[in-house]
């Protein structure tokens, strides 16, 4: 079952500067209050923009959000490739439609492979024209795993036209390895 937990999006994002010279906190046209938090309470959510990984600040990176709301994304149930025959035809929709595909190798007894599943079925739910799969490397034949050349696990893979385009091997943190999956995903769309 994937869990949903919601998570902040702006709505309008101004620079600190512009933010600084207006008298008006919420003066932007642009701009739209929806209820609730920072927003309906006048308060401001301040971002830190700027290369890295999110946790280096920049000086003057400041960016104003003057309002946001909550993520409605719906997970997607992965779909299990099983066999060869499964992810051959997992590549061949891939051809047909044009459209890439991410494959998560994973196994039942890898405590990161069970946590970033959910989280994964998330992101599906981001990208409706993307399809997810999911290959157990224990229930598979090693034909399977030795096509996917899979050394470590989890593994997550972008699979386009046919062809093997990028992976992300996720050992590190969970939302650096979902960072990584969202701008693969971007670059290869």
């Amino acid at each position: 079952m994937a869990l949903l937990a919601p998570s902040p999006r702006a709505l309008c994002v101004r620079e600190a500067a512009a933010a600084a010279a207006s008298p008006h906190p919420h003066s932007s046209a642009a701009c739209s209050t929806v209820g609730g938090g920072a927003a309906a309470s006048g308060r401001s959510l301040w971002l830190w923009s700027g290369g890295g990984r999110g946790r280096r600040r920049e000086r003057g990176g400041r960016v104003r959000a003057e309002a946001y709301f909550w993520d409605v994304s719906k997970p997607v149930e992965m779909e299990e490739i099983d066999s060869m025959e499964k992810l051959d035809d997992a590549l061949r929709w891939s051809v047909e439609n044009n459209q890439a595909i991410v494959i998560d190798w994973m196994a039942s007894w890898c405590r990161k492979c069970i946590y970033l599943k959910p989280r994964l079925e998330k992101i599906a739910g981001e990208y409706p024209g993307v399809r997810f799969y999911f290959v157990d490397v224990n229930k598979v034949p090693q034909a399977v795993v030795k096509r996917g050349n899979i050394t470590k696990m989890p593994t997550i893979q972008l699979w386009k036209d046919g062809e093997w385009k990028a992976e992300v091997i996720g050992g590190h943190k969970a939302w650096l390895v979902m960072d990584e999956v969202r701008e693969m995903i971007q670059k290869n769309k």
